[in-house]
C-alpha cells in the first residue's frame, strides 16, 4: 500500500464539501423556481438532491476532520445563475452540475487508490451515486430532445 498523500487528499475533500454544499443552495433554489403541470413531483425531486447533497457535504466533512491536519471549509462552491428557470433548463444544469460531482469523486479515487481501502470505497461509493443520478437526468432530459 502507498502513502496516503494528506494535503491532496484534504483539499480535494475540501472541494467536494464546497460543491456539494453549492448544490444544497442550487437544488433548494430550483424546488422553489419549478413550475408546470410537473411541479409537484420536480418539487420533491430537487427538495431530495438538496436533502442528499447536504449528507453528502456532511460525509466529506467527517472524513476531513478524521484525518490528520483536516479542517472543514466554510466556503460554497460558486453558483451561476442563468435566470432560466425552466424544467429544460434546470435539468440541464443539474446534469452539468452532477457531471462536476463526478469529477470530483473521480478524482478523489485516483488521489486514495492503493493508500486507503476505507477512501476507495468511500469515493467509489459516491461515484455511483452521481453515475446513478446523471442516468436519472438523462432520463428526465429524453422527452425534451
Amino acid at each position: 500500500m502507498q502513502e496516503l498523500d494528506l494535503p491532496k487528499t484534504i483539499g480535494l475533500l475540501n472541494k467536494i464539501m464546497e460543491f456539494e454544499l453549492a448544490g444544497v443552495v442550487r437544488y433548494t433554489h430550483y424546488s422553489l423556481m419549478v413550475t408546470g403541470p410537473n411541479r409537484l413531483p420536480l418539487v420533491s425531486f430537487f427538495k431530495s438532491q438538496a436533502n442528499e447533497s447536504l449528507l453528502h457535504a456532511q460525509q466529506a466533512g467527517e472524513i476531513i476532520t478524521g484525518l490528520e491536519g483536516g479542517h472543514p471549509s466554510l466556503k460554497i462552491a460558486p453558483i451561476e445563475e442563468s435566470f432560466h428557470h425552466s424544467i429544460r433548463d434546470v435539468l440541464d444544469e443539474s446534469l452539468t452540475h452532477e457531471k462536476t460531482a463526478l469529477s470530483l469523486y473521480k478524482a478523489l479515487l485516483d488521489t486514495v487508490e492503493h493508500a486507503s481501502v476505507y477512501l476507495e470505497e468511500f469515493a467509489r461509493t459516491m461515484i455511483s451515486n452521481e453515475e446513478l443520478h446523471t442516468l436519472e437526468l438523462r432520463k428526465m432530459l429524453r422527452d425534451f430532445s
